[in-house]
């Protein structure tokens, strides 16, 4: 068998070489002094004539040093413990700012405070300063981050793994209420939170062909690249909570092996010169890159293979010991696959352990089967990755062949079962009819288990998704409903909530959220009801405060706070929620009801379109138009505000979270795999109006119906609407008030008297309508009567609204850790 021989680490010479790192003091005294060392050291300044930026990094460097000592520890002792951990291998980790995050892991929050306060220093000044990692866009890489967050505070050995993202996904900003994208330059000063190492840069290659061999009488396959990058790691620490863990996450960022020609420089074409260096860093220029062109498409696949193919590398080739069996692999390490990005990992391990190490096919097959896991995140077949076989076949040709033996021997297996069904193979074949490599099914195949992430879509998965491949494998198919780490977006973001709740209840509640349950007496305690409605009263006005500084916005005292932040895409259904408010406005200005009948509301969007996605920058659109015209009509008398406040993320969401009255899950049922945002809502006191869709299914049972504002058809029933021709302009017609609002926005009311700008929007719902908003908007409306009705009694809304935060404890992404470890991984903390 070959090996590739790893790296020999150095043996400690002088005494102190073998001390362990030790964390400076915990004091205020201790704080101050290596503080001062790090910006006169480390930044170059004294303090009296430092920037706000050097205080900023040399705070963070601060921070860094105390976490340090402990994850020097970790890394040492997870590698004498040779034990099982998580390699997590995701396209996004939304982050979100690290500074307080690493404050409260390592409890040094007050004495931060102030050490910079007898320096003369502001904290929440220099907190100001941190800029958010670009390196995520919404759940997805929420919920990455949350996991690697719970596995850390869990003791879980877990190396996060993706690509270090020069400018994230796009910064939005709004010219004439249009959606116009910006480079995201959040590296443009430096991250002081990550370590480069260059030394451990692994080489990526792509292109070329393959060629058969003479192996001792063994025919084998090699791959003859025409083109490499190399990818070069950035470490993150990941702090546990008090629990003195870190764990890392491993950013790649992609240089070209060659990136200069010095050369062709002196000849004069400086742009050639570069040429190659331009093309390699590409790969981690953007997150999900415009697809719509074929340039596009062929760099998501070199950005997907570039991460995975680094991360399997680094994993086999340096953090295994030297000299490991491989076929032992299983015992070391679960793959986890978050959606179907990573997939081509599967080949990817088969060529390292085939055409690298040497072992025989069925060897490599049963390791790779046992060492990867897949999880699902969508029910919509478009967002299930396809690959062209042109595609795949030029850019990773040695991949190609081994999906091709992987399907055929998988379809082997199936006529095997089934005899000659040829409509049964076609439908479980990996290449599909059109020759595309169907990502999902090889995930499927490979997988040691495939999971949905809430019941209903665990269920629909297997039933509807992929019901072939649940007959063909049974118990390979099984949920993990997700979950939200309440050190973020309890403890930091509602640090009133917090505080209330630990009063209340005691501590411990932050790493056993179902302890919230000792909550539910107090729902009936008038005072206990009294404080939570004043937590929330300063959340909103915080929350104005944001939004004033920030963009200029205006927040009403007094109105009930209606939220609707998530991707915008039209199963989403944001189109749902701006036909209610446009009726509601069209209500008062023909006179049909008096403002005063009107509950004060301000609706808060928050949401970015895909580059190319025109309907959803449409939909953007007409929603800022509706809210430039209803924020000035003094008809409304202030009863009605719609704010959109551009380029939402995790900063915003710490804000907008707490403060939310209401929270908007109204996806068509069946589509929503989960949602995440719908569990922060809840946890921190707002009321759900919402579908039976993804985890609100379980929201509801969790926190009562009399506490969630149910509306809209089941699954079963969208499936009828849709198995008998669903006809928009039927449920239209049923509706005045919808036919009205319809009416107002073609009549050219938002649009400056121009009813061809909307149009497109209009047209698509009358005509086509893909995610029926029209049929369930009647249910919708009775329920925001509901709504009303419940918030005119303070004290019932209230109570609602604390026995969310009670019943919620269930939505713990430490919950959900436990669950992946019980279900899948079998990996145990190391003690």
């Amino acid at each position: 068998m070959k090996n590739l021989s790893t790296p020999s680490r150095p043996q400690p010479t002088h005494p102190l070489a073998a001390a362990p790192v030790t964390a400076p003091e915990a004091t205020v005294d201790g704080f101050v002094e290596q503080f001062l060392r790090n910006l006169n050291n480390g930044r170059g300044v004294a303090l009296s004539a430092s920037t706000p930026n050097d205080r900023y990094f040399a705070l963070a460097a601060t921070v860094r040093d105390y976490l340090m000592a402990r994850w020097l520890e970790d890394v040492r002792r997870q590698r004498t413990a040779q034990s099982k951990g998580v390699a997590y291998l995701s396209a996004e980790y939304l982050l979100g700012r690290q500074l307080d995050n690493n404050l409260l892991a390592t409890g040094l929050t007050e004495i931060a405070g102030e050490a910079l306060a007898a320096c003369g220093l502001d904290i929440d000044e220099v907190r100001a300063l941190e800029i958010e990692p670009g390196l995520g866009n919404g759940g997805l890489g929420r919920l990455a981050a949350c996991f690697i967050d719970s596995l850390a505070t869990m003791g879980v050995p877990n190396i996060g793994y993706g690509i270090r993202y020069e400018y994230g996904i796009f910064r939005q900003t709004f010219v004439d209420g249009q959606q116009v994208e910006q480079a995201d330059s959040w590296l443009s000063l430096g991250s002081p939170w990550e370590f480069p190492h260059p030394e451990a840069a692994q080489t990526i290659s792509f292109g070329g062909h393959t060629e058969t061999y003479d192996d001792d009488g063994v025919t084998r396959s090699r791959w003859i690249p025409a083109w490499n990058v190399q990818a070069v790691p950035h470490n993150y620490m990941v702090p546990g909570y008090h629990n003195g863990r870190v764990n890392t996450l491993r950013l790649w960022s992609a240089q070209a092996t060659q990136g200069f020609d010095l050369r062709t420089f002196n000849s004069g074409d400086y742009q050639e010169a570069v040429r190659a260096q331009t093309y390699a860093e590409n790969i981690s220029k953007v997150l999900y890159p415009e697809d719509s062109t074929p340039q596009g498409k062929e760099l998501r696949l070199q950005q997907q293979y570039f991460f995975v193919a680094a991360s399997i590398s680094d994993f086999v080739n340096l953090i295994l010991p030297r000299d490991f069996d491989l076929t032992r692999l299983p015992e070391r390490v679960i793959f986890q696959l978050n959606d179907t990005h990573p997939v081509i990992g599967v080949p990817e391990l088969m060529r390292v352990l085939v055409d690298e190490r040497g072992l025989e096919w069925d060897a490599a097959w049963a390791i790779t089967r046992e060492c990867f896991a897949y999880t699902c995140h969508t029910l919509l077949p478009e967002a299930l990755e396809v690959w062209p076989s042109d595609l795949l076949g030029r850019l990773l040709p040695r991949h190609l062949e081994i999906i091709y033996r992987i399907n055929d021997e998988f379809l082997d297996e199936v006529r095997e079962r089934y005899g000659d069904d040829e409509d049964r193979i076609r439908r479980m074949s990996i290449i599909a009819p059109d020759g595309a490599v169907r990502m999902a099914f090889l995930a499927t195949v490979a997988g040691s288990k495939v999971n949905g992430v809430a019941e209903l879509h665990s269920q629909l998965l297997r039933e509807k998704v992929l019901p072939d491949f649940d007959e063909f494998f049974p118990g390979k198919f099984t949920n993990v409903t997700n979950g939200v780490t309440p050190r973020r977006f309890v403890k930091l973001a509602n640090p009133g909530l917090s505080r209330l709740i630990t009063d209340t209840i005691g501590p411990g509640w932050l790493t056993d959220l179902e302890r919230l349950r000792e909550l539910e007496p107090f729902a009936d305690d008038a005072s206990f009801r009294q404080a939570f409605a004043s937590v929330k009263a300063a959340n909103k006005r915080a929350l104005a405060k944001t939004l004033h500084a920030r963009d200029g916005l205006t927040v009403d005292d007094g109105h009930m706070l209606d939220v609707m932040v998530k991707r915008l895409h039209e199963y989403k259904r944001q189109t749902l929620k701006l036909l209610h408010i446009v009726s509601q406005y069209d209500a008062i200005v023909s006179g049909r009801v008096s403002p005063a009948e009107v509950t004060p509301r301000t609706f808060v969007f928050g949401a970015k379109a895909a580059p190319g996605y025109a309907m959803a920058k449409r939909i953007i659109h007409l929603i800022n138009a509706v809210g430039e015209v209803v924020n000035t009509d003094p008809r409304v008398e202030g009863r009605l505000a719609v704010l959109f406040p551009p380029n939402y993320n995790v900063t915003l969401a710490e804000r907008v979270v707490p403060a939310a009255d209401l929270s908007e899950q109204i996806s068509l049922a069946g589509k929503e795999a989960s949602g995440t945002g719908n569990m922060k809502f809840a946890l921190n006191g707002a009321l759900t109006i919402g579908t039976d869709d993804g985890a609100n299914v379980e929201i509801r049972q969790l926190v009562g119906d009399e506490n969630f504002f149910l509306f809209g058809m089941t699954e079963p029933e969208v499936a009828t609407l849709a198995d008998g021709g669903y006809h928009p302009i039927d449920f239209v017609r049923a509706d005045e008030n919808l036919q009205s609002a319809l009416d107002l926005i073609s009549s050219g009311a938002f649009s400056g008297g121009d009813g061809s700008v909307f149009e497109p929007v209009v047209s698509n719902l009358v005509h086509h309508d893909p995610f029926m908003a029209l049929a369930d908007f009647t249910s919708y409306a009775a329920a925001q009567q509901k709504v009303d009705a419940l918030y005119a009694d303070t004290e019932a809304w209230t109570r609602s609204a604390i026995l969310n935060v009670a019943r919620s404890g269930f939505f713990s992404s430490d919950r959900s850790m436990r669950d992946y470890i019980d279900r899948i991984w079998h990996t145990p903390p190391v003690r």
